[in-house]
């Protein structure tokens, strides 16, 4: 069950907003999530600054250290600023400054930029709605849905009746098992057993959107201790003292 676990790889990291295109409002929880993959060096916005809908992101420009770049519309209708942002996006990709990209959009414009920079060996992230065509979901290494980093509503007190309303459903929440099994499948090692941040590595691997927020939890960890019939849990104190996790598939899933 033994496997060396890959170092962490701090990366160099230039964020690119798209304006028109990104909610203002989470740039704080934006910015964080890039910082988990490494070092944001590069802080942009893209859009015209003239008009009224870049009134909101005016306010957080100073308070984030966000450097805003115009962008004329020549053209009504047409978006000037997917553009702008490519271009500036290749100058930097070989300007040697950063190593990987967080794009901040969900307009499928993006998606051949996205697969440009992985095909140069960078890392690439995208940022966006759940609306987020497919394509450019899978151009990146890692896709995170802004609905993920909106905290989610406490449910109500237990003998709280909330009041009656017009009916409202909730998004169902997908089945995540499908997935999981995939993962596993290739993590898995000769004794079926397989390290937990290995099997993260595959999940991504298969679904660039992957992220335990969708199914309601904060950790990888946490997803697969709520399918306790489905996987049984190893922990294993390393050397250095901190806890490795290993899982395994039961034989009556499999």
């Amino acid at each position: 069950m033994i496997e060396s676990r890959k170092q962490v790889v701090s990366h160099r990291i230039a964020v690119l907003i798209d304006g028109d295109n990104a909610q203002s409002a989470l740039i704080d929880k934006i910015l964080a999530e890039a910082s988990r993959y490494g070092t944001v060096t590069i802080r942009r916005t893209y859009g015209d600054w003239t008009t009224p809908n870049m009134g909101s992101w005016k306010k957080t420009l100073q308070a984030f250290a966000i450097q805003p770049i115009q962008q004329f519309r020549y053209t009504i209708g047409k978006n000037a600023t997917d553009s702008a942002m490519i271009i500036d996006a290749m100058d930097l990709l070989y300007s040697g400054v950063v190593d990987s990209f967080c794009l901040v959009s969900s307009d499928s414009d993006y998606t051949r930029l996205a697969t440009r920079i992985r095909e140069k060996g960078f890392f690439v992230m995208g940022i966006g709605q759940k609306k987020t065509p497919r394509a450019f979901v899978s151009a990146c290494d890692v896709f995170v849905y802004t609905e993920n980093l909106v905290p989610k509503k406490p449910s109500p007190k237990h003998g709280v009746k909330k009041k009656s309303t017009k009916a409202t459903k909730e998004p169902a929440v997908p089945d995540p098992m499908p997935l999981l099994k995939q993962a596993f499948g290739i993590a898995a090692q000769d004794d079926e057993w397989a390290f937990l941040g290995t099997l993260g590595h595959h999940l991504r691997q298969l679904d660039p959107g992957f992220d335990a927020r969708t199914y309601g939890h904060n950790q990888l960890s946490a997803l697969i201790r709520a399918y306790p019939k489905f996987f049984e849990i190893r922990e294993i104190k390393s050397e250095v003292g901190n806890t490795v996790i290993y899982i395994r598939l039961k034989e009556q899933n499999k």
